[in-house]
């Protein structure tokens, strides 16, 4: 499916919407409803969903300044961050990463990466502060929103048609003394009954930071970030939504990288339409078209490399993609989900190389230039249909089924000729994955939910797995080269879960919630790096690695482990929290972990909470990880333990006020995802250590 036909098919998506919006009965005493990732599971319950779980993003009480979005994830429970420096950082969840989840923001407008190094993921092209909450699937249980292999992450920014009519604002200003770094934010809003506008502008710049040891660890950049938000609602069960954003990367420097950014620049166009409230067997109607585009340039100009080969990239993705969705009520009980999806990412770009010196490190009387084709100008299409309900076994037992089937087509239009003398049948591919679901919540009482769920979630191989060619995009310094020939992800994954809450009146103690998660998922076909002796590097061939590493499939891979908390409430302004989380993952065809795979990590929090005054102590424990992958270069993590100090307060109306103590013990520490030093002047191969000591502080005036 080509560009041109995507478009066409966006297009016909919002075109039938629209045509059925024409003859649709009005009601304007209706209240509105939001262009929303809402009801994933559970009518009415997806706040105590065990699979389904939401967190607010309160950037007043956080203090510490969010480098990008994936900063959010940080304390959420089976989150691990992958990073690389401050800029190019990814959220993990339960050891699956990158494509393996379905990240995403406001229900299904999604960014895709122009760099293969991932110096630029959905998380730096969205403004940290313009996000008002997290919604997480925790595994393939709902597939209204694309396809979904490990879990879906929705990035839900501000609902202005939700607040009060007339004007509202905010801005805000932040400082760090580790990397003396500086954020700000300005927000402004205007509702009415008929439309709404949002104006956001962000920016952010953050210079190298320091380690427990005092190591200066290079990561300085600088972004700057707008987005115009529109809706209109032309009666009470219609809304129209129209949003654009921009975002501009400057300056990055990234530790964990062969090359840093020059320029890092984006776009996002999206429509959005919605119709509720309606009175026969269809109840609703959603759809969605965007379009994003990330222009990406790179270069070695601060490398040790550069003495020898003067290397810039030049390369962009872009996105097209819609969906069409249907809400019936065939019967009373029966509440049915039917739609349509698609979106096509392209990638294009060159690798310019000067080489300067030969392999003996003499200069050469003319530089020879090379151009090296990145992404071979790929294209991957999915499109894809899905059926979704939920019908209540009795007035305790709700029942979620569903099914999903994806077309998935894949091209490639400028293949280098190494690559098509390894691989001569380059024909297009189609592959036709199916993904299914079944869960069961039983509600005890109105204090007990207990939730047995199972998935299957199916994954086709990225771009990077299918078409790099001679390049290095992994956490060692070997060459890659893809495979178009790869299978499709498969994910078995079951989940049992629970959920409780007490309350207690009289006693020193006056709230306990508790619950807890257990998974198991099965993989057929993963896909891995692996050292074939077929392969020759192709780029400065006698430096080590001499090896080449080719994307394979496994036959046998499995995952386990659980999340579990503890929130007790005492003293009515004080509370204490316990989280734990663990996985465990087995590659069993090389006897070893899959990479990527967090240690267990705990967390005791301590907080207070007033309506003008809020504190909180977070120390946070990592055990050693020593599950490693090895084949991918891993190396043995040892544990440690921080604490971290936040304090704000509301003096006046609209100020807030708020300082922070990160890692005050100023411990040398890294966690087990994070890259190493590449091409670094002063460091060899060594995990890159996270900041030592930093204080921050944040104010804000709203209105």
């Amino acid at each position: 499916m080509n560009k041109s036909s995507m478009t066409k098919l966006c297009v016909l998506f919002f075109g039938a919407s629209m045509a059925y919006a024409q003859v649709a009965p009005v009601n304007d005493s209706v209240a509105r409803k939001p262009v929303q990732l809402d009801e994933v599971l559970v009518e009415g319950k997806s706040k105590i969903d065990p699979v389904f779980s939401m967190f607010k993003s309160e950037p007043e009480k956080k203090v510490v300044q969010s480098k990008n979005v994936a900063d959010l994830f940080r304390d959420i429970n089976g989150f691990s961050l992958i990073k690389r420096g401050n800029y190019a950082i990814d959220p993990s969840f339960r050891a699956s990463q990158y494509e393996q989840l379905n990240v995403q923001f406001n229900g299904g407008t999604k960014v895709m990466h122009a760099c293969p190094n991932r110096m630029d993921p959905i998380t730096t092209h969205v403004i940290p502060e313009e996000i008002e909450r997290i919604e997480v699937v925790k595994g393939p249980y709902t597939f209204r929103y694309g396809p979904t292999f490990g879990g879906i992450i929705n990035l839900v920014t501000q609902e202005v048609e939700k607040q009060e009519k007339g004007y509202h604002g905010k801005v805000n200003f932040g400082g760090e003394n580790n990397g003396n770094a500086l954020t700000t934010f300005a927000n402004l809003k205007y509702v009415a009954d008929a439309f709404d506008v949002n104006l956001n502008v962000g920016y952010r710049d953050f210079g190298n930071y320091e380690d427990g040891d005092g190591n200066e660890v290079p990561s300085s950049f600088k972004s700057t970030d707008y987005g115009v938000q529109v809706g209109f609602n032309p009666n009470g069960k219609q809304r129209i939504q129209v949003g654009f954003r921009q975002s501009f990367g400057r300056d990055v420097l990234h530790a964990g990288l062969p090359m840093d950014t020059e320029i890092d620049d984006s776009n996002v166009l999206s429509l959005d339409y919605k119709l509720a409230d309606l009175t026969g067997t269809l109840k609703g109607l959603s759809a969605k078209l965007y379009r994003s585009k990330v222009d990406h340039v790179m270069t070695n100009a601060l490398r040790p490399s550069f003495m020898m080969t003067e290397a810039v990239s030049e390369v962009d993705a872009t996105t097209l993609g819609g969906r069409l969705e249907l809400e019936w009520r065939p019967v009373q009980e029966l509440k049915l989900y039917t739609g349509v999806d698609a979106f096509s990412v392209g990638r294009t770009g060159n690798r310019t190389r000067l080489v300067k010196r030969n392999m003996n490190g003499d200069l050469l009387p003319t530089p020879m230039e090379f151009v090296d084709e990145v992404w071979q100008d790929a294209q991957i299409d999915d499109f894809g249909a899905f059926v979704e309900g939920k019908y209540p076994l009795s007035e305790k037992l709700l029942m979620n089924v569903g099914v999903r089937y994806d077309l998935v087509h894949s091209t490639i239009d400028a293949p280098a000729a190494d690559f098509v003398a390894e691989y001569p049948e380059l024909d297009t591919r189609n592959e036709n994955n199916i993904s299914t679901t079944a869960s069961f919540k039983y509600m005890a009482n109105n204090k007990l939910l207990f939730e047995l769920a199972y998935g299957r979630g199916v994954r086709s191989a990225n771009m990077i797995e299918r078409y790099i060619n001679h390049f290095t995009v992994g956490q060692d310094a070997y060459e890659y080269v893809g495979n178009p020939y790869l299978d499709a992800e498969v994910n078995n994954q079951f989940e049992m879960g629970m959920k409780a809450k007490s309350a207690f009146e009289g006693y020193v103690f006056n709230r306990l919630d508790y619950g807890a998660s257990v998974y198991y998922a099965i993989y057929d076909n993963y896909i891995v790096p692996v050292i074939d002796p077929d392969l020759n590097k192709k780029y400065m061939p006698m430096a080590p690695p001499t090896e080449v590493k080719r994307f394979i499939n496994l036959d046998e891979a499995y995952k386990t482990g659980f999340e579990l908390y503890v929130d007790l409430g005492f003293l009515t302004d004080f509370n204490f929290k316990t989280e734990l989380s663990y996985v465990y993952a087995k590659n069993k065809d090389l006897d070893e972990s899959l990479p990527l795979t967090p240690p267990l990590v705990t967390r005791f929090n301590l907080g207070f909470q007033r309506e003008k005054v809020w504190a909180k102590a977070t120390y946070t424990i990592a055990s050693k990880q020593s599950e490693i992958a090895t084949s991918f270069g891993e190396q043995t993590t040892d544990g440690y333990g921080i604490m971290d100090l936040s304090f704000g307060t509301k003096p006046f109306q609209h100020f807030t006020v708020g300082v922070a103590a990160s890692n005050i013990f100023d411990v040398a520490y890294h966690n087990h995802l994070n890259f190493s030093f590449v091409n670094q002047a002063d460091y060899g191969r060594v995990p890159i250590n996270d900041p030592g000591r930093n204080l921050s502080a944040f104010v804000q005036y709203s209105f």
